[in-house]
């Protein structure tokens, strides 16, 4: 059994202008110790899934249809009651601005201790040991406990909050964006310490983030969003080595990589569809240099490539002949002129 499992997830904000189709009939799911990324272009939904899992979505969202099963469990229909008893114990979340999750006008310690007592149940003395054993575990000093978020570097803040997810000893940690305006060094820094916790505690992790070589780095599954809608899903090795959706290709196309000859970067042309109001075909289509009249009409079903390997395309026999096309820059530059042409005629 899986220990999370989101089936046909839909959730849509309700806007001034009209109701956002946020995320749209998402489904994956998630083994004991394994680690997810999860990955897109901003705004693709990554997020609203990160709140969702802990139902933590705000008051202008609803979710219209799907599941999200914490081993045998729906969560969805869960009271506040039953969510208190999974939150921190089942499932804990390292947030992308660590000085936002962090009270700046208590010491760290005092926030720690908290969690510690009023979920845990915890005594004051045994969760002050705790915490001061968690700081130890993410590679901080104890005595340093007694500080304020503010006299924390980024990273050290990083840390504490990774300390914080870790104090109940939780099945499921949600990274969101973990490193965001971390220098690349401390990024390592506290990437290398998320793995390291990881593998050693065997806890199971979603890692969201829109750098793709993040997740190659460090997770076994992969899951590639773009505009609400699942790419492409499946075992981190497949995914990366025979890419069949071709915004996945677009996608490795844009970040450097350490190893073989030196590239161009090359980005992806145009900008995501809106997601208000009725969209038709697939999301990926006015920006996709391979797509054919069908793809404009009709939304592609998730196909499966193999027993760890699932993309959603309506042309995935000719996926081998996409990633050789799709390393060209002539290929995604004739889709720029394509776009600004259309764009310019209008």
């Amino acid at each position: 059994m899986a220990l999370l499992r989101i089936d046909g997830l839909k959730i849509h904000y309700r806007t001034r202008r009209g109701v956002i189709q946020a995320v749209d009939g998402i489904t994956f799911d998630l083994e004991e110790g394994e680690k997810l990324g999860l990955v897109g272009e901003s705004g693709c939904g990554k997020s609203t899934i990160a709140k969702a899992i802990l139902r933590i979505l705000p008051e202008n969202a609803r979710i219209p249809a799907g599941h999200i099963y914490l081993k045998d469990t729906d969560i969805l229909p869960m009271g506040l009651e039953q969510l208190q008893g999974i939150r921190w114990k089942k499932i804990s979340m390292i947030s992308q601005s660590a000085m936002n999750a962090l009270n700046p006008v208590y010491r760290i310690e005092k926030q720690i201790v908290e969690i510690l007592e009023k979920r845990g149940g915890f005594p004051k003395g045994e969760a002050r040991i705790k915490a001061a054993a968690l700081f130890e575990l993410v590679g901080l000093d104890p005595h340093r406990l007694r500080d304020f978020p503010h006299q924390f570097s980024g990273g050290m803040r990083q840390r504490a909050v990774i300390a914080m997810a870790l104090a109940l000893n939780p099945d499921l940690i949600i990274a969101d964006e973990p490193t965001t305006a971390l220098d690349v060094i401390t990024q390592d820094q506290v990437l290398q310490n998320i793995y390291e916790l990881q593998a050693e505690l065997n806890k199971s992790m979603i890692l969201i983030t829109h750098d793709i070589s993040i997740v190659a780095e460090g997770c076994n599954k992969i899951a590639v969003m773009y505009a609400g809608k699942l790419m492409e899903f499946g075992d981190i090795k497949a995914v990366f080595h025979s890419p069949c959706n071709p915004y996945t290709i677009g996608l490795q196309n844009a970040f450097p990589s350490l190893q073989g000859p030196k590239k161009d970067l090359i980005s992806i042309p145009g900008y995501p569809p809106s997601l208000m109001g009725l969209i038709k075909g697939c999301r990926f289509c006015r920006r996709c240099p391979f797509h054919i009249p069908q793809c404009g009409e009709e939304e592609p079903a998730m196909v499966r490539i193999s027993e760890s390997h699932f993309a959603a395309c309506h042309r995935v026999e000719k996926a081998e002949e996409f990633r050789r096309q799709g390393v060209r820059k002539e290929t995604w530059e004739q889709k720029r002129n394509s776009l600004r042409m259309t764009d310019g005629a209008k």
